[in-house]
């Protein structure tokens, strides 16, 4: 059985927090949330959140067994982007890219 939990529109690049993925994917879930409490970006704290809402989704399924979750995967889609423009010397100006991320986490069953 599979549980998963999606984050959406979250004011951060893809990029910064791809960097993280790599490091929690086939741990326990459990192992993954110590992990990401005690890195410093605050990507981590974000990916932190919805790996812990997934394993909340799988607790409402009686079938699963919490305990034994694993991290199968991590994807992370980019969202939309907020273009801004900031002023710049001799009346121009340049285009600011404010991304977003679309997360999303899928444990399943099994021994890690």
């Amino acid at each position: 059985m599979e549980a998963k939990a999606v984050l959406k529109y979250v004011r951060i690049s893809p990029l910064k927090v791809r960097r993280l993925t790599g490091s929690v994917k086939g741990k326990s879930a459990e192992a993954g949330i110590e992990i990401l409490k005690f890195m410093p970006q605050k990507a981590a704290g974000i990916v932190e959140k919805v790996v812990r809402s997934a394993v909340a989704n799988a607790g409402q399924n009686s079938n699963i067994d919490v305990d034994s979750l694993i991290i199968r995967n991590i994807l992370v889609d980019q969202g939309p982007v907020l273009k801004r423009f900031s002023a710049r010397a001799r009346g121009r100006g340049t285009r600011i890219l404010k991304r977003t991320s679309h997360i999303t986490v899928i444990l399943s069953e099994g021994s890690a």
